[in-house]
């Protein structure tokens, strides 16, 4: 994932909503009840762990039993200290106190305890990237140092590797077409980070590496469903026993068995959060709701059409209607090359608006860059006396619709019909099209020439373009 090109925006929940789901992770809660409870008696050791001799006590208190008790009431303990919940005063000493963030957690801004929250994120996703406890024992050199090349683990290596895991698990989350709210398979997500992007069928040995992917994974989003990250179905027990055996084939019945992961909405808002911090260009929805329609049209150029939808939507929200409107026919005029595509989100917009906006379409009317425009939104309403639009302005919109079309989506599928269908309609049409004094012309007729089919009609789509050069002395 590049940090150069903005990443797809997202709908975040409002933030009182996050900010209660926070409060109620397991991670969160913990570290704050154990904050709560620590006192002048409480020690620490010279890491600020809790000392052994109280974890019991703690594990009692978080209501923990079973063998690894202590170990989650450690855990705990660590994220309320790094969080700021928990102060150590003493270092020598081993006292604590409770700090000033844990009176955030119930007197403070939704923003406040998200703050706080983000904290214990980055605990828990650090501890994630670390392999078994038991491990790292063994890996103990006699001075006491981890001697990390005996565990065969980079821990560099495997934090960025976490990193790109969730980086991609957001990117799919908030794609247009990607699951949305719903879950993604742990194989795809391994893939998404292993299979190169340019390999047709994966090597044996690429598969190998996906699976072993996918067994760091299985472990890693056990540790971050706790913290409320994600929502997560683990790999199948009885998969990993046979781990030995030859896997079966993935089908859609059994690829859940190999695990399922989804971002719940406080994980868009962490990981997001996380993206900006590392320099990623991570829109939200709504933040172009104060600017002006220029930006609106500019930045909806390149969102997909639901949020493209959903931006415009709450820009619209704060404006009236005649005025928004205005603004919208103003920012589309142009001559430059994103022009096309402007005037076909402002079409999109004012599609969302009914007819108090009449009077500013019917004042563009007679305006050669808008005019094809506001006929169509008039017409589709209904509205009476909407004058005709002459041959030079139904080429000059046909064009520019399809230099918008171009623009947003290259040679697709959709704009192939739109050029096939333009052809069959309009028998003369390339002998009218490279007239046209647009300056996309030459280019939406090259277009043309590439996509039919027909090979006689690609040719005269050809032909048209440089007569369309040639005019334009091009």
């Amino acid at each position: 994932m590049s940090d150069s090109s903005p990443l797809p925006p997202v709908r975040l929940h409002p933030e009182a909503e996050l900010a209660r789901a926070a409060l109620s992770t397991p991670v969160l809660s913990r570290a704050a009840r154990l904050a709560r409870w620590a006192g002048p008696d409480t020690r620490v050791d010279a890491g600020g762990g809790l000392a052994e001799e109280q974890l019991p006590a703690a594990a009692e208190l978080l209501g923990l039993t079973g063998d690894a008790a202590a170990a989650y009431a450690s855990e705990a303990w660590r994220v309320a200290v790094d969080t700021g919940l928990v102060e150590i005063v003493d270092e020598e000493a081993g006292t604590v106190r409770a700090g000033e963030e844990l009176k955030l957690l119930t007197g403070g801004s939704p923003r406040d305890v998200l703050t706080v929250w983000l904290a214990a994120l980055e605990t828990v996703i650090a501890d994630a990237a670390v392999p078994d406890l038991d491990d790292l024992v063994d890996a103990l050199d006699d001075g006491g140092e981890v001697d990390f090349s005996s565990l065969d683990w980079d821990p560099e290596a495997e934090a960025d590797f976490l990193d790109g895991v969730l980086g991609n698990l957001y990117l799919l989350t908030v794609s247009e077409d990607g699951p949305g709210d719903g879950p993604v398979p742990l194989p795809a997500l391994a893939a998404s980070v292993i299979v190169p992007d340019d390999m047709g069928e994966p090597t044996n040995d690429v598969l190998e590496q996906v699976s072993d992917a996918m067994m760091r994974l299985d472990d890693q989003f056990r540790a971050l469903e706790p913290v409320g990250l994600v929502a997560y179905q683990p790999v199948d027990e009885a998969l990993m026993a046979d781990a030995d055996e030859e896997p079966a084939a993935l089908d859609d019945t059994d690829v859940s068995r190999y695990g399922m992961v989804r971002l719940t909405p406080l994980g868009v808002y962490g990981l997001r959060a996380r993206l900006l911090e590392a320099g990623f260009a991570a829109p939200v929805v709504g933040e172009l709701a104060d600017k002006g329609a220029d930006a609106l049209l500019d930045g909806t150029a390149r969102f997909g059409p639901s949020v493209a939808r959903a931006e415009t939507e709450q820009w619209l929200a704060r404006r009236e209607p005649l005025s928004a409107a205005r603004e919208l026919l103003a920012a589309a005029r142009g001559a430059d090359a994103g022009a096309p595509l402007r005037r076909l989100c402002c079409q999109q917009a004012l599609s969302l608006l009914g007819t108090e906006a009449e009077p500013a379409l019917r004042e563009v009317l007679d305006d050669p860059e808008l005019g094809g425009l506001a006929r169509v939104w008039l017409s589709e309403r209904g509205a009476a006396e909407v004058p005709a639009p002459s041959e030079d302005m139904v080429f000059w919109l046909t064009v520019d619709t399809l230099a918008a079309q171009l623009a947003a989506e290259g040679n697709s599928e959709e704009l192939r019909a739109l050029v096939e269908g333009l052809a069959a309609q309009h028998s003369g049409f390339f002998a009218a099209a490279w007239r046209v004094e647009h300056p996309a012309t030459a280019e939406v007729l090259d277009a043309m020439g590439r996509l039919h089919p027909d090979k006689k009609v690609a040719k005269e789509a050809r032909k048209a373009a440089f007569k369309a050069r040639s005019q334009q002395g091009n």
